[in-house]
């Protein structure tokens, strides 16, 4: 489905932060059939946009200097992100990193919810966000892994207006205007030292032979 706008408090963009953007461009196109375009953003540095039918579905950013391992980022649009930031902190949130202008394109910030999960905040100008969602090769879900749902759910609800279909004990189904778009689970022992995270799902229409493909191209 393309989209042209993402209303305030959905997922407007995901980025991988990689640090082997050739890699990346090889497994990811591979395994969805995505093109990418390269926009340099300083010396030798390139912010690589990934298109699925020509439309915009993420993108990725080769990154040496962090010491975080390769991650996808998931950005939550907002019509104003210093206020957004601002009530992030005073629901318990930390701002790594504070609103800033990404050129022309929007303004964003980095904030980690009370759980220790990061994502980031979209203020879109020029950039809207994803051009395509739910359907092969797009994405279509969301989820949170976190050591504390219900410190998780006050936060976001706190922050973005969602509501939660908890009627599962093991999964938490979120929703935002009634369009339900994500998920939480909390993390357990057997599942091993793994922090809080957003990661995104992408769409495909077999399941099996995608796993196939995936490791074919490298993937585990």
């Amino acid at each position: 489905m393309e989209v042209t706008n993402t209303p305030p408090g959905l997922f407007a963009w995901y980025e991988l932060q990689t640090s082997d953007s050739d890699a990346a461009k090889s497994f990811y196109t591979g395994l969805f059939g995505w093109t990418w375009e390269d926009s340099p953003i300083g010396p030798d540095e390139f912010y690589t946009m990934l298109k699925l039918n020509g439309k915009n579905v993420s993108a990725l950013h080769k990154d040496t200097r962090s010491p975080a391992p390769p991650h996808w980022n998931c950005y939550i649009s907002t019509d104003n992100a210093d206020n957004t930031a601002s009530k992030a902190k005073s629901l318990g949130g930390n701002v790594i990193m504070e609103p800033f202008d990404v050129m022309t394109h929007g303004r964003m910030a980095v904030i980690q919810d009370p759980t220790g999960a990061v994502f980031c905040i979209w203020e879109p100008k020029t950039l809207v966000g994803v051009g395509i969602i739910d359907e092969p090769g797009a994405t279509c879900w969301t989820e949170l892994m976190t050591t504390d749902k219900t410190k998780a759910l006050a936060f976001y609800s706190g922050l973005f207006g969602w509501t939660a279909n908890t009627g599962d004990e093991r999964y938490t189904e979120l929703s935002k205007d009634g369009k339900m778009f994500g998920g939480m689970m909390n993390i357990t022992t057997d599942m091993g030292p793994i922090p809080p995270n957003w990661s995104p799902y992408f769409q495909v229409t077999d399941c099996d032979s995608s796993l196939a493909k995936a490791t074919e191209l490298g993937g585990n």
